[in-house]
């Protein structure tokens, strides 16, 4: 069957619905919402139905069908429970070109009620050509589930540009590019709004907004809606060298996308360089994705950027993300929190991973200890919590591209960390009675002499 798919304005239009029982309730509701004026033609009608009537939003002709009902009808629904008397309405409803729907009865309709997903005046309707109902019902829950709650605010100030665009731009190739450019990019409420400069064709003459967004730990699966939003729409993508090409892959072909991360402590950019870039980028009213692995507030160098980006005068956002140590968890099958052994959880570099003496501090000895960017030297690290006191049977897990496709999870213990085969970057350490407990509840042997893998 082919359909085309259309909206209609209903808004002051007639429409007629045969019947007034529980399957008619759902149409006249729907067609009520459109505005149209709506007749019901019913000797007898539910208790909504005859409540919609006494407050004056349908008018109730308490009888049977009639032909003549249909006169100066724009659109009809039959939602009877008499076969017959639904097919009279399609006869009817034929001979004179009106639009009817015949409640489940496929044959017998010129178009079907889609189920409908609304964000202000955004719409998103599903529909089966009528084979499964349910299927659309279910389709458009889960649909309605992931799209942003505040599309609809977005999509009136987006439509408020677009009336100012046609008002002001002249007819051509310009003005339409102009429109899908706008369509792919946030608009906000301030004054320096770059998307309403550019619309107002003075991109130059405002400053542009800086996004530092959190690329998770690598599967763009894991990143948040907003997230995808920005790096789909953005003018320019700051990115570190940790943030994969399936990320970047969802930015636009004209997008700029420059690297300035490092690898292995070898530095490509300076902190410095990436800031005055940031606010280089905004200055000039372009929209900037500053994308960081992971969740740029936890070890991201956050603070030294919106000190900058405060400096300059440069609005920006935080837009959180997942962070590798929740997917190396993951990875590695163990809560961070387990009930009875890990009431806390320690993120900290190899740098800074020299816990404080433990007799002073017993709390820590219940932590969880993630370690980002472990290093070459595990042996070492070892070495300095073991003569802290840690015990050297203590259980670890590394975590070697947490989330990703050629994810790998080792498992080992303190005493024997630095026998283990160095992780392929970027990788974390957890350690903790945590990592034991949660492979002795999943029934896991554990040999901690030789290293254990699991990939």
């Amino acid at each position: 069957m082919g359909l085309q798919p259309v909206f209609l304005k209903l808004e002051g239009r007639r429409g007629l619905v045969v019947g007034a029982g529980t399957v008619a309730a759902d149409k006249i509701a729907a067609l009520i919402k459109a505005g149209a004026e709506l007749r019901v033609v019913a000797p007898r009608v539910s208790d909504q139905v005859r409540r919609l009537a006494a407050e004056g939003k349908i008018e109730w002709v308490e009888r049977p069908f009639e032909p003549s009902d249909l006169d100066g009808v724009f659109i009809a629904i039959a939602a009877t429970d008499v076969p017959d008397v639904n097919a009279a309405v399609y006869r009817e409803a034929q001979h004179r070109g009106v639009l009817v729907n015949s409640v489940d009865d496929i044959p017998h309709c010129d178009f079907f009620f889609g189920s409908v997903v609304s964000r202000g005046e955004l719409q998103i309707a599903i529909s089966t050509a009528g084979e499964s109902p349910a299927l659309a019902q279910r389709l458009r829950k889960e649909i309605d589930e992931q799209l942003p709650r505040d599309l609809g605010n977005w999509l009136d100030r987006i439509g408020g540009l677009r009336r100012e665009v046609l008002a002001t731009h002249p007819k051509g190739e310009d003005r339409r590019l102009l429109l899908h450019e706008l369509a792919r990019r946030d608009v906000c409420d301030s004054a320096l709004c770059p998307t309403r400069a550019m619309a107002r064709g003075k991109a130059g003459a405002a400053a542009g907004r800086v996004y530092l967004v959190g690329a998770g730990p690598g599967d763009p699966e894991l990143l948040t809606v907003k997230a995808v939003r920005l790096i789909e729409s953005a003018d320019v993508i700051l990115h570190d060298d940790l943030v994969t090409d399936a990320v970047l892959e969802l930015a636009r072909p004209r997008t700029e996308v420059v690297n300035i991360g490092k690898r292995c402590g070898v530095k490509s950019v300076t902190q410095d360089e990436i800031n005055a870039g940031m606010v280089e980028y905004a200055r000039a009213g372009r929209s900037v994705v500053r994308l960081k692995s992971g969740d740029p507030m936890l070890f991201g160098r956050a603070a030294e950027e919106m000190d900058a980006l405060a400096e300059a005068g440069i609005e920006y956002e935080i837009v959180p993300g997942i962070s590798a140590a929740f997917a190396a968890a993951a990875a590695a099958g163990c809560s961070l929190t387990e009930r009875g052994c890990a009431s806390s959880v320690i993120f900290t570099t190899a740098s800074h991973a020299q816990p404080r003496n433990k007799s002073a501090n017993p709390e820590l000895d219940e932590a969880t200890r993630v370690v980002y960017m472990p290093g070459r030297d595990l042996k070492k690290l070892a070495g300095v919590w073991i003569a802290e006191g840690m015990a050297p049977e203590l259980p670890c897990a590394l975590v070697s591209r947490a989330a990703q496709p050629d994810e790998r999870v080792m498992f080992t213990t303190l005493g024997a960390l630095g026998e283990a085969e160095l992780p392929a970057a970027p990788s974390l350490l957890l350690a903790g009675w945590a990592v034991r407990q949660r492979l002795a509840a999943g029934k896991e042997e554990m040999d901690y002499s030789p290293l254990k893998s699991r990939s």
